[in-house]
Order: structure tokens, then sequence, then C-alpha cells
């Protein structure tokens, strides 16, 4: 059942908020530029330790919740007794919700910014630094980035399914200090807070992935890759999100994310089968040990001596990319969760999220660095010479077939970036609703519009010359506010848990 009825004020606020940040950047972009560098260094300086704090507290918190009596509570009740979806659609979906074309972007790459510029002091482009170079990535997407994400999906979910609310909105979160004002000035301000986040992190997101697929449809049919073509790419990666938000969740969203699962798994088999496996494999477990030897350093470090920046661009940088894309995840989980329990809901997603990002960090990561080692292609010195992009498809035509697997890798990025953002479209439009129950929908007009929003700032990114500093900025000003509110949200979720144990007993 689709509503209707749409909270104008808030679909209002978001729209002219998302002009008057995006028009900018196109009219002035090497102003913007400028001042975007300065803001960023100054929110990360200042503020950083809040965000790493922030990952800790997340994961401590969840653990408990996940292991105490409270994680055998049923979100949501089905007559068959059954979840909504089965464990491997539902993995499915929050994973490709999860991360997005985005991954596909950084695992391949990441590790060259840690090889030339590692943590802890290691001297650059030396063996530590490239065993540094393949642990880090696996670090920054894994079980830290699954705790903010599941952090306000269980907190928006309990509530949602207990108390039966028909509303699905990021201030849903905090329902135990808002009862009776769900739609008042409080919760009103707590959901703006999550679409301006949602907007900013879609826009990194496909800031990211869009000039990648560029560059490989640019070298499929041989022609220039130009901004002309990746903002093409913007518009038909928007009409896949209107059309698949148009079919909705069960023919659009779990169709397509079932479909990338099984491509994106195959492509890595196949790197993995014809590339240097036993090196792939080697490396891969090497930096799952040195990650967990070291994972509370990691979490904690703070740089606080050599002052390098790594922690303020990469560590902080992340944390503010999962945050600012943690409201919509929870909601979206949320929606496909109904009659799991929240101790599968937070062990399903800590553990299978960050394996299916571990899975792509080892393949397709260890590849392209044994590329790099073995002086078979300069994966750095194309990204410092030409484009992150440029390296990517460097890699990738070195595989057998090379044609077939960058054609296969383009479709994998595209749907990614299509079941992301219209998972991100039908959240948003689920917040500007003013009624929603369980198990209905937002209008199909509503989910259309935001589709259609979400690629207005990625094409104002595309005119920048440095876009990454511009995205990172954008991720950290609109995860700061959320910070505040994850406070609240866990106050209030075990204040909920707690109250309704005591009336049940």
């Amino acid at each position: 059942m689709e509503q209707s009825r749409v909270d104008w004020p808030s679909f209002g606020l978001c729209a002219a908020i998302l002009l008057f940040t995006s028009v900018p950047l196109m009219v002035y972009p090497e102003a913007s530029s400028a001042y975007l560098e300065s803001l960023y260094t100054y929110i990360a300086s200042e503020f950083g330790v809040l965000y790493l704090l922030a990952s800790v507290g997340s994961i401590g918190f969840l653990a408990w919740l996940a292991f105490s009596r409270f994680g055998n509570v049923q979100l949501g009740d089905r007559d068959d007794g059954k979840p909504e979806f089965s464990t491997i659609s539902w993995v499915g979906m929050l994973f490709c919700a999860g991360v997005g074309a985005g991954l596909l972007y950084w695992c391949g790459i990441e590790w060259g910014y840690y090889y030339d510029s590692p943590p802890f002091g290691v001297e650059p482009r030396s063996a530590e630094a490239a065993e540094w170079a393949s642990t880090y990535g696996l670090f920054h997407w894994g079980f830290t980035a699954w705790a903010f994400y599941c952090l306000p999906a269980v907190a928006i979910a309990y509530p949602y399914y207990s108390k039966k609310l028909d509303i699905l909105r990021f201030s849903v979160s905090c329902h135990w200090f808002l009862k009776g004002r769900e739609h008042g000035a409080i919760a009103r301000t707590i959901d703006f807070l999550f679409m301006v986040a949602m907007l900013g992190g879609a826009a990194s997101g496909l800031g990211f992935s869009t000039p990648m697929i560029a560059a490989a449809i640019a070298w499929l049919f041989n022609i220039e890759p130009t901004n002309t073509l990746e903002i093409a790419v913007v518009f038909l990666c928007i009409s896949l999100f209107a059309v698949s938000v148009w079919l909705g969740l069960k023919k659009g969203i779990k169709r397509l994310s079932d479909i990338n699962v099984v491509l994106a798994f195959g492509l890595l088999a196949f790197i993995l089968l014809v590339g240097p496996t036993a090196f792939i494999v080697k490396t891969g477990l090497n930096g799952i040990g040195l990650m967990a030897q070291n994972f509370i350093r990691m979490n904690f470090w703070t740089d606080a001596f050599s002052d390098s920046g790594f922690v303020e661009n990469w560590t902080i940088f992340y944390w503010a990319w999962w945050i600012a894309f943690a409201p919509y995840v929870g909601l979206f989980v949320t929606r496909i969760s109904r009659g799991r329990t929240i101790r599968q809901m937070i062990t399903g997603m800590m553990f299978w999220g960050s394996l299916g990002g571990w899975m792509f960090y080892i393949v397709m990561g260890n590849y392209s660095l044994f590329l790099q080692l073995n002086g078979i292609v300069d994966i750095t010195g194309i990204m410092s010479s030409q484009s992150p992009d440029a390296a990517i498809i460097a890699m990738l035509e070195t595989l057998p077939l090379a044609a077939i697997a960058i054609a296969v890798f383009s479709v994998i990025a595209i749907i990614f970036a299509a079941t992301t953002y219209d998972s991100a479209s039908y959240t948003l439009a689920s917040s500007a609703t003013l009624h929603l129950k369980a198990g209905d929908d937002p209008a199909r007009w509503h989910r259309v519009v935001w589709a259609l929003a979400l690629g207005i700032m990625p094409v104002a990114l595309m005119l920048l010359d440095a876009p990454l500093r511009p995205i990172q900025v954008i991720l950290l000003v609109c995860s700061l506010p959320i910070l505040v509110v994850g406070v609240a949200m866990s106050m209030s979720l075990v204040k909920t848990l707690q109250s309704d144990s005591s009336e049940a007993n």
C-alpha cells in the first residue's frame, strides 16, 4: 500500500538546502574549493576525536546489546513467524545499500595512498608500508563501518515495530524522548538533519563512482572520458534509480540486489582464479591478522605526535562517510528486517557486511597491489599522473578477457549505484511522508522525485577540479550533527527496551 501524504515543510526545506549548496559549487568552483579545503582542516582537527570515540562507543554498545537479554527481542510480528525476506536477499539488499559503487572505486586503489603515505611513521613504499596498505582498507570498510550502520537500524526498528508506529523516519530512533511529539519541532529537526546528511552522503558516493563508470565506458567504446560523459552516466544511473524505486522493494531493489551480488562475487572469483591466487590469499590473511592484532590501536590512534594527517585525511573521512550514511541505512534495514531479532540484525550486519567488503579488498585490492610490486603496472604512478579512475581501468586491462571483465565491472558499478540510491530515494521519501505503517511504501512519484534530486550535487562536484576534498568536507559537515543524535538514540533505545521488559514482567 502506498502513502501519498507528503510532509511539505520537510520536503521543501531539504530541497532548498540542496539547491543552496549545489548552485555555488557550480557557479564559483574555484572559490568553493578553497573554502572547503580550509573548512575540512578545521573540522577534522578540532572535532576529529569525536569520530574516533563514536566508533569505539558504537562497537561496544552493539556488542553488549546483542549478547544481553534484549538480543532475543523480535522486530515485528508475521503470521508465518518467518522474516519477510530470506537471509540471502536480506544480506544482498543491506550490503548493496550499505556499500554502493564506492566500494568498487576504493578497493582497487586505496592501498596506493597508504603505500606512498603509510601510517605509524612507516617508511613510504617499503615492505612494511605495503603490509599496512593491504590492511587499512579492511579496517575502514569493516566492523566499525557496520557498527555505525547498525546502531540507528536497531534504534529505529525496535520502536517502529514494537510500538506499531505509522511513521518511518530517523526521529523514530529517539522515540522515548518524543512520545506524543513525533511531528513536533525536535522530531522535524532530527529528520531534517538526516535528510541533509543523506543528500551529502549520496552525492559523495556518486561523486566517486560516476567518473569511474565513465572511464570504463570510455575504454569499452574507445572514446575520451569527459565531463559530458560523466554527467551522462549520472543521468543513466538516475534513470535506473527512478525505474527501480517505481517498481518498489520486492520487484526493484530486491531483484537488482540479487543480480548484483551474483555478478560482483562472480567477478571476484574470476580475478582470484586467473590472478596470483597464492599472493591474494596470503596477503588477505596477513591483512586480517594484522588488523585483528592492532584493532584497538587503529581505533584509538590520533596521530598526536607525528601529526602526519593520516587520521584526519582517511580514518575520520571514512567515519564521517559512514555516519552520514548511517541513518539512511538504518531506515532501509528497518524496512527489510521485519521478523528478525535484534541479535540477528546486529550479528548479520556486522559479520556479513564486513565480510563482503573484505572480499573486495582482499581480491581486487591485493591483485592491484601485486601488479605494482611486480612492476607489471605502475598503479600509483597512474593515480598521480592521470587519475584514480584511469588506474582502476589499467588494473582491469591486465585480466584475461579484459573487455568482458571491464563490461561486467561497469554493470556491477551501475547496479551498485542504482541499488544504493534508489534505497536512498525510498528512505528520503519515507522521511518526507506524514504517515507510513509497517509494510506500506511512500508514493511512487515521491520516490522518483528524490531519485532525480540525488543527481544534482554529484553534477556540481564534477565541475570542481579536485572533487575529493569537497566530498570530504560535505561528509564532515553533514555527519557532525548526527553524532549528537547518536548519543540520544542509544539512550532512547535502552530506556524503551528496559521499560517494555519491566511491563512484560
